[in-house]
């Protein structure tokens, strides 16, 4: 390996930085499920992005998808070997927020448990903080 070649992989690992511990936790049940939906997908994915967007009579609603890549301001960081990627106009809303999967009778999916939330609609669909 010459000087220039060493010096163009310490640039290319120098602008991957190391994940971070993220912005909010998920619980291992919510890690289990994220982890078969990411295998049953079928192609590579950077992780999963969560954001809010306007929904509901409390005002906004949690987002989740397959993050196909990771946006220039997106914030990334990783809790159990998942890589959660968090919209920049989510952030101020999710700090600290715990991402959990419920199966019981009448609800089975991903639950948001948000320190932030100053109040929910009577079906639980949205939030307002």
């Amino acid at each position: 390996m010459n000087a220039k070649t060493a010096t163009n992989k310490a640039v290319q690992t120098a602008a991957v930085p190391a994940p971070q511990k993220a912005l909010m936790s998920i619980t291992d049940v919510a890690a289990g499920r994220i982890m078969a939906m990411l295998e049953k997908r079928g192609k590579p994915s950077a992780g999963v992005r969560i954001g809010v967007r306007t929904k509901g009579c409390s005002g906004m609603s949690y987002t989740l998808e397959f993050a196909d890549e990771i946006n220039e301001f997106d914030e990334v960081g990783e809790d159990k070997g998942i890589t959660i990627i968090v919209d920049p106009k989510a952030i101020m809303f999710i700090v600290g927020t715990e991402m959990d999967f419920v199966e019981e009778k009448l609800e089975t999916g991903f639950v948001f448990r948000n320190p932030n939330e100053k109040g929910r609609c009577g079906c639980g669909e949205s939030f307002h903080v």
